[in-house]
């Protein structure tokens, strides 16, 4: 390595991970002679052996200072200078976007003297205080640790002393009364105040940058989007550069496209006499991106110049910072922005119909869980009536909960299973934990472009932003509108973020429309049209099946009509709930001549089941598992039977059936039933009960073929662990399957075996001798592989792991490829070493979710099967995971939103 330290126009391709996101932009951007304010990057490399060593690395300094020095040269001012003061900004750059990590300090370098200094060289006294109060302020929250709210009270006191409404009006005699009361803030709260001597100020803000990457917001954040903690973050030294000169300067964010839409146009917002924080934090409402053309219409062509160049140059969104100072523009930073789900698909449909992107790169710009939310309900806006309150819709879909006031509340009440819905003034970095336990986020100030809108959409989380009126009184607890009294905390309200209405109380939602399309209504919309030319595409690029698990005709005739190729998993078990379950019960501890009675009449009732479902499946392969649950859920209870039998032998009247089937219930009693008698080992012990399932199945499939009906048949044998038990039940199968045939001829049939146990991967090879194809059940594998019961670990064990950073995603959420994975993979290749050509598909819970699907595929899966719901999510991630197997197109591979690297950007 040849510096910790690199200037923006460093030559050569900038490395993002080296750089971070944002000093990889500015040299980016410097590079395309775009008008950048000069600065450098202090690398990620620093920061890590900071956090690993505790100081900063040799030659550090060294290179800190000759860049300095760089930086003043090309300025003509000096850092500290009486004459003429360089002002420096210092901001954050991880690699991915982290709203969790330390604000920007803006005016790094005035103290004392250089404000006067400022204040000769700029002819505004005021603009030079205002600058100096904003140092005070932000160094003070974020590198000194004084609350944001301490900072607003005491603002608060001094404008209602001096009678002003607001900041702005405040001279320059009040701003210097206000920085002086800030700096006393700072030594009362934190025991020290503002440096006067700037090297000190840049010294400490970059060190603070450092230590944000290990704060708690930042590493909540990270393991809710599973960052990796060891990346660390670079550091933005840039010149200042000031759009708090009066009306000819100002401050505003541009998206090339609506972010929320995904529409052509001027998207963004725009604050006279401002800097770039006023616009994120939302604490001054702006005015829409397209009033630049009458406030400045010079910088309003150049921005717009740009903006067409970036986007082309990008091939995508840009969402750009821009600061206009005395009338000249300048790009503070550009990044491919966040955006909707719906504006993801819509821009990348429209990105490939202007020739500027292939589909393959559409593709892979979109997600499975986008689509996903893509396909939640939305509300009835008939059914929930009159809204209360209306803001900026700023980022969709529905939600309800209840109200909050406060992030840490947030985290509290959603910990114990609440859902809730956070309502602040603005958000900031600190609320970044309650955005995250929230199901839905509104604001009183700030637009689309605000830190909450931005953070929102990042999340997926329905917001609405900008509630004009909206007040919070913290002391009661309560919100008003216009002075009269919304609701107070805890209160139960509905949000609608497509809208920008919110709602009392819990209102009826309705399908969406790309739920409504894929149900086989005709819907025309653009949206609806990109997400079926997506599909589309994936469907003709994947290299992976996908099915679904169903256990009625219902259930298959939405699997199919979601684009499913058959079923992967049929649960026989959950056709005997109820008063069912009493044949099964039946099967096991009742007489012979009982037992002959409740075979025909369960073998009645699959028959007519398995019929209704090979019916529906219209000749695509449905595979129906075997009987799987534990046999304690078919039996009476234990306990509930011993006492009614000791209660009967205390009244002197003992009940002999009683107490048979109180011991044979106690025969059938494990105390781990789980991995006792179920699957494989029920079907070894009762035959008969495979013998009665196959029996239905055939002759399911023999009354449909009599009819000209198509039908492909699968039976699979769950929890087998060898070859030996697999070949026992195949021969109970072989059995049913020759009686069939003696009475209306054979039907064909396969049958397989489910791959759910650590013993059943490794001796795959073996088990592929005498198994027709194997369908990885993910989900009791990761349970036996890790030796956790999975009802009980998501309660109590997988909370704490995930807090303490033990695991960055529960593993029956997503596949855990170092453990299960490699399960799963050393199934297939045994498999393969044995058969070449035999299926081998996946139907646990992982099938369907996007951070596995890529590795599913990519260990050479043959399909996925997973609810009807997540079929198009399957179909899409698989078209993902076979474009990315080629190659990840050009350009683009630091900026996509790949769910397992769980990149936010």
């Amino acid at each position: 390595m040849n510096s910790y330290v690199y200037s923006f126009d460093a030559p050569g391709n900038p490395d993002r991970d080296l750089l971070g996101g944002k000093g990889a932009e500015l040299a980016r951007l410097v590079q395309l002679g775009l008008p950048v304010p000069p600065g450098f990057t202090v690398t990620t490399a620093a920061c890590r052996q900071v956090l690993e060593q505790g100081c900063r690395p040799a030659g550090m300094a060294g290179d800190l200072a000759h860049h300095l020095a760089l930086l003043e040269e090309r300025t003509g001012l000096a850092l500290g200078g009486v004459e003429r003061p360089l002002l420096l900004a210092v901001r954050s750059g991880p690699a991915s976007s982290m709203p969790g990590l330390m604000d920007t300090v803006l005016d790094i370098g005035l103290n004392d003297e250089t404000v006067v200094a400022l204040a000769r060289v700029s002819g505004d006294e005021r603009f030079a205080w205002d600058c100096y109060r904003r140092l005070v302020q932000m160094f003070g929250e974020t590198v000194l640790g004084v609350p944001a709210a301490s900072f607003a009270e005491l603002t608060e006191t001094l404008l209602a002393d001096r009678g002003a409404t607001g900041i702005p009006a405040l001279g320059a005699e009040g701003l210097r009364e206000l920085v002086e009361r800030g700096k006393t803030l700072c030594e009362v709260v934190a025991g020290r105040s503002l440096p006067q001597d700037p090297r000190k100020q840049l010294d400490l803000a970059i060190d603070a940058v450092f230590a944000s990457w290990q704060g708690e917001r930042a590493r909540l954040y990270r393991r809710r989007f599973g960052i990796p903690e060891h990346l660390g973050t670079a550091v933005n030294v840039q010149a200042m550069v000031f759009g708090n000169r009066g009306a000819t300067s100002g401050s505003g964010v541009a998206f090339t496209r609506d972010p929320v839409t995904g529409e052509l146009g001027d998207y963004g917002e725009y604050l006279t006499d401002a800097q770039g924080e006023d616009v994120v934090s939302g604490a001054r409402t702006a005015v829409p991106l397209a009033r630049l053309r009458d406030i400045d219409l010079p910088s309003y062509r150049q921005l717009r110049s740009i903006m067409c160049a970036l986007e082309h140059h990008y091939r995508d969104l840009c969402d750009i910072e821009f600061t206009i100072e005395d009338g000249r523009l300048w790009i503070l930073q550009t990044r491919v922005g966040k955006r909707s789900p719906a504006a993801a698909f819509r821009i990348a449909a429209d990105l490939v119909e202007e020739g500027m992107i292939t589909e393959d790169e559409a593709l892979v710009r979109v997600t499975g869980d986008q689509l996903t939310q893509l396909m939640f309900p939305q509300l009835d806006e008939r059914s929930a009536g009159r809204a209360v309150a209306v803001g900026l819709a700023a980022s969709p879909g529905a939600a309800v909960g209840r109200v909050v006031l406060d992030g840490a509340t947030a985290v509290a009440l959603a910990t114990r299973g609440e859902d809730v819905v956070l309502v602040r003034p603005e958000t900031r970095a600190d609320d970044v934990p309650g955005m995250v336990a929230a199901r839905a986020v509104i604001t009183a100030r700030g637009g689309r472009t605000s830190h909450a809108a931005i953070v929102a959409r990042g999340m997926g989380l329905p917001a609405v932003c900008g509630v004009e009126g909206l007040g919070i009184d913290m002391d009661t607890r309560r919100v008003s509108l216009n002075g009269q009294r919304l609701f107070a905390e805890g209160d139960v309200i509905t949000v609608d973020g497509g809208s920008g209405k919110v709602h009392h109380g819990h209102h009826r939602t309705v399908p969406s429309d790309v739920t409504r399309w894929l149900d086989g209504e005709a819907v025309e919309s653009p949206l609806v049209a990109s997400v079926s030319r997506l599909l589309a595409h994936a469907d003709r690029t994947r290299r992976v099946g996908v099915r679904a698990n169903a256990d009625s005709g219902r259930d298959i005739a939405r699997a199919l009509r979601y684009g499913a190729e058959g079923v992967g998993l049929v649960r026989t078990e959950r056709m005997f709930l109820g008063d069912r379950r009493t044949y099964v019960e039946r099967v096991l501890i009742d007489s012979d001549s009982e037992r002959e009675a409740a075979l025909r009449e369960l073998t009645a009732l699959q028959r007519e089941s398995f019929a209704v479902l090979l019916a529906a499946a219209d000749g695509r392969p449905v595979t129906i598992r075997l009987l799987d649950a534990p046999a304690h859920e078919f039996l009476p209870d234990l306990t509930d039977l011993a006492v009614r039998a000791e209660s009967a032998a205390a009244r002197g009247c003992p009940d002999e059936s009683l107490q048979a089937r109180l011991a044979a219930v106690r025969r059938h009693h494990e105390a781990n039933p789980m991995t006792g008698l179920r699957g494989v080992r029920l079907a070894i012990v009762r035959p008969e009960l495979v013998v009665a399932q196959a029996t239905a199945a055939f002759e399911a499939a023999a009354e449909l073929r009599e009819r000209g009906r198509p039908f492909d048949l699968e039976l699979m044998v769950p929890m087998v662990s060898s070859a030996a038990e697999l070949s026992v039940v195949a021969a109970s199968v072989a059995r049913a399957a020759e009686d069939v045939a003696a009475r209306r001829d054979r039907v064909p049939y396969r049958l397989g075996a489910m791959v759910e146990t650590p013993r059943a991967a490794v001796t795959a090879a073996r088990i592929a001798e005498v198994s027709d194809f194997l369908s990885l059940g993910t989900n009791d594998l990761t349970q036996l592989t890790w030796g956790l019961s999975r009802d009980d670990a998501e309660r109590s064990i997988l909370p704490r792991y995930l807090d303490e950073g033990l695991l960055r995603v529960s593993p029956f959420a997503t596949i855990d490829q170092e453990g299960v994975g490699d399960l799963a993979a050393c199934a297939v290749d045994g498999a393969r070493s044995t058969r070449p050509s035999i299926p081998v598909g996946v139907c646990g819970e992982h099938a369907g979710d996007p951070a596995s699907i890529g590795f599913l595929a990519g260990i050479g899966a043959t399909y996925l099967s997973c609810s009807p719901f997540r079929v198009p999510v399957a179909r899409l991630e698989a078209g993902r995971a076979a474009v990315l197997a080629e190659g990840c197109p050009p350009d683009r591979f630091d900026e996509l939103d790949l769910p397992f690297l769980a990149a936010v950007g």
